[in-house]
């Protein structure tokens, strides 16, 4: 029985490759990658010769039949994305599901991620943290992705393409604290790498006024937890009225609280929890 080897690929600087990457993708019978090309770049510089199989989204179930038989003959199989570690934001899921059910080895070889080199560049808390990958473009979605960054209360990491990300800093600066601390990182390990931080609004500012280029990956600090004497000085009656009120108007929990908050000036997650428990069980998060 074949093995699938997911290979951590750099993410910029190509020095950031592993020895245990090179030696076995020059040791598998092929490697699956997202961009043929890209990857041959590597291989080339690598110095190595390994069969390329182009593997993405239009053709993923065609290449996972095929991978699955060159397993089932005992061939071993590599797997890697355009950058960083695959399966995170990319191609691969399917995949390696399909290789397991059928009883193969996926092997993780482990390297460069975008996702660890800006959560450790930011200066925010590492732990606990999250990741949500790419924002929806739009509607409910979208909305609910705000929301959940805005109320998180761990460190936040997503992914946005150059052109849209001075957008996405003005939405979550108009709805988080003013003061709220973000990092944007581009172009990680690269010639022209940048890690800049500020508040939600300085970022947006800047970013409007000087659009990114390159691979973006943004950080989001935590949001700070209520003081005790905040919690004292909330008018806990008033609050479930209007909370109630919203919640009457067809409005999800996330979005009362944040109305909440702004109208009776009470931390976000206490409103939050007022709205919670006002919520039917019955009555999804997602629902209108």
């Amino acid at each position: 029985m074949g093995s699938l080897y997911v290979i951590s690929t750099p993410i910029g600087n190509l020095e950031d490759i592993t020895l245990r990457a090179i030696r076995i993708l020059g040791d598998v019978s092929a490697v699956l990658a997202e961009d043929t090309r890209r990857t041959g770049i590597l291989l080339r510089h690598l110095g190595l010769t390994t069969p390329l199989l182009s593997y993405h989204q239009h053709n993923e179930e065609a290449r996972s039949r095929e991978a699955l038989g060159r397993l089932g003959a005992g061939e071993d199989l590599a797997l890697v994305s355009d950058a960083g570690t695959p399966l995170v934001s990319d191609p691969g899921e399917r995949l390696t599901a399909r290789v397991l059910d059928a009883g193969h080895r996926v092997v993780p070889i482990p390297g460069p991620s975008a996702v660890l080199a800006a959560l450790v560049a930011s200066g925010l808390p590492a732990l606990p943290f999250t990741f949500l990958g790419f924002p929806p473009r739009k509607g409910r979605q979208r909305e609910a992705f705000l929301e959940r960054v805005v109320d998180a209360p761990e460190t936040t990491v997503f992914f946005e393409s150059p052109e849209r990300a001075s957008v996405l800093l003005g939405e979550l600066a108009s709805k988080a604290d003013p003061e709220r601390r973000g990092v944007v990182t581009r172009e990680l390990t690269k010639l022209h790498e940048e890690v800049r931080r500020g508040t939600l609004g300085e970022l947006a500012r800047y970013y409007g006024e000087n659009p990114p280029r390159g691979e973006v990956t943004l950080v989001v600090a935590p949001a700070e937890p209520p003081s005790p004497g905040e919690t004292a000085q909330v008018d806990d009656a008033a609050a479930r009225s209007l909370g109630a009120a919203l919640l009457g108007e067809g409005h999800r929990p996330s979005r009362a609280a944040r109305e909440v908050s702004r109208r009776l000036g009470i931390p976000r997650n206490q409103a939050y929890e007022i709205l919670q428990s006002l919520s039917s069980p019955s009555r999804p998060e997602g629902a209108e």
